[in-house]
């Protein structure tokens, strides 16, 4: 009846799931064969009731049958026919965000990957992951189905069928592999499981990336991203040669790659580009470089990372952001990608990038590239950015380019409107003290040219910088005064 709305309805109607479950409840212990098969018949009946139905799947949860649910399973693991039906009923209420909380105060993880162990068949296999994966999405039963050593189990998985080319085993590398990453997802799993970069996972996955299964190296690559998430472990990476194993992995990729494998080695560069450390070492490994062969990519998410991995490596590292800074190919490419509308992360990281080549190089060659390639109007529009990081990096680049190459830029800054961009951004009242403060030396900065100082005079900046005298932030009230004197000077 329950496999029509129009049955699942006349049940739920009539009371049908609440006589059910008190039903499973009283049976549960029971394992004489007339009791198990009834059981497997009223797991059948909730796994059709609640199939594709958050309503129904909420009213099971509410009514507690869950934990019941892991209690049967345990009971009767050896009824292979009952176990499965009621691993199906699961995989329907696993879905719910309130069935994980559930779960995640029984012993699910500990009777799952019990079960898994047991299975031989593909199918069998099958149905129990298609239940721990959604189950993995949670913080808690990450960490359990870690502690109930799932971990070895899904890297045995792997080991059996990383040289197969049947599809059965092929779809097994790929879930095994995939639910591995996601139990990397949760900090006190990736770390359990890190155990300071001696675990014996850890040197499992390292073995992933030069695999020749691209399934494997993507696995390999986003758990090593997965992994790098915190500065201790970015380092230790870092100094165990992780690097060029990664830069390896992109160079057997560069020619019509596996996009997915180039976003999750970029992604992996990236993450353990952050750490201060970390910078100097991998430019002088060469990572800047192996990088720069993904221009070419026409594909956003990898652009988006290949933006990414630059910037975190030239954060405060003057003498790479100079060389990249002069490399017109990566410039002119940072240019066309500021325009890239249907991607704004890509928009997004280009102009960052543009910024920080300036911001960390402080080079006029570098200043002199950006002008000729037409990045000025880029930085002009970022200062209008909805994001106040992005306003202050553009603000500050341009502060730069105004303090060291204000002739060769001058032309660019008039016609992008710089100034009635600054205006507009010191009379409102939402912008922030740094975007107020960073305005004003840009405009004390721009005075140095005649266009530029003349448009600054017409449009009464001293009203508005008189204001801000008496600005609550000391900082900003302070430029303001020493703005006001430029500005009572220049005219």
């Amino acid at each position: 009846l329950c496999f029509t709305d129009e049955g699942r309805n006349a049940v739920d109607h009539a009371g049908g799931a609440h006589i059910v479950v008190d039903h499973i409840r009283s049976l549960c212990s029971k394992t004489d064969p007339a009791s198990e098969k009834l059981l497997t018949v009223f797991c059948g009946m909730l796994m059709n009731y609640s199939n594709e139905n958050d309503t129904l799947q909420s009213q099971l949860i509410n009514m507690g049958v869950i934990p019941t649910l892991v209690k049967l399973l345990g009971i009767h693991c050896q009824n292979a026919a009952l176990t499965e039906m009621c691993l199906v009923a699961f995989g329907n209420l696993a879905e719910l965000e309130s069935s994980k909380e559930q779960f995640a105060y029984t012993n699910v993880a500990e009777e799952l990957v019990k079960l898994f162990k047991k299975q031989v068949e593909h199918d069998k296999k099958e149905i129990i992951f298609e239940v721990l994966a959604p189950l993995a999405e949670n913080d808690v039963i990450k960490l359990q189905l870690v502690e109930a050593g799932l971990v070895e189990c899904l890297l045995e998985v792997v080991q059996k069928t990383v040289d197969s080319d049947k599809e059965d085993d092929i779809a097994e590398l790929k879930t095994a592999s995939d639910l591995m990453v996601l139990l990397l997802l949760g900090d006190e799993s990736m770390q359990k499981l890190f155990e300071g970069g001696k675990g014996s996972v850890f040197q499992r996955v390292l073995s992933w990336i030069p695999s020749n299964s691209h399934q494997l190296q993507l696995a390999g690559a986003l758990a090593i991203a997965n992994f790098a998430r915190n500065d201790g472990n970015c380092i230790h990476m870092v100094d165990n040669g992780i690097v060029q194993k990664l830069m390896d992995l992109l160079d057997r990729h560069v020619e019509d790659g596996n996009v997915t494998v180039q976003h999750a080695a970029l992604s992996a560069l990236r993450n353990l580009a952050i750490p201060v450390v970390n910078k100097a070492k991998m430019l002088s490994a060469g990572v800047a470089e192996a990088v720069l062969k993904f221009l070419r990519s026409e594909m956003p998410p990898v652009q988006f990372k290949l933006l990414g991995t630059l910037r975190m490596l030239i954060d405060a590292q003057a003498e790479a952001a100079e060389q990249l800074g002069r490399n017109v190919k990566l410039v002119e490419r940072l240019v066309e990608w500021c325009e890239a509308k249907d991607h704004a992360g890509v928009m997004g990281e280009s102009n960052r990038l543009l910024s920080a080549l300036i911001r960390h190089s402080k080079s006029k060659d570098v200043i002199r590239t950006i002008v000729q390639s037409g990045g000025i109007k880029h930085l002009v529009t970022m200062a209008t950015s909805e994001h106040v990081i992005m306003q202050n990096e553009a603000l500050v680049a341009l502060a730069l380019i105004a303090a060291l190459e204000l002739a060769t830029a001058e032309k660019d800054l008039e016609n992008a409107q710089l100034v009635q961009i600054l205006h507009r951004l010191l009379s409102d009242d939402r912008s922030a003290p740094e975007i107020k403060y960073n305005s004003m030396v840009l405009v004390c900065a721009l005075i140095g040219s005649e266009p530029l100082q003349k448009e600054v005079q017409s449009m009464a900046f001293l009203e508005v910088v008189s204001k801000l005298r008496s600005h609550e932030n000391k900082t900003v009230a302070q430029q303001a005064s020493l703005t006001e004197q430029r500005l009572a000077v220049e005219s």
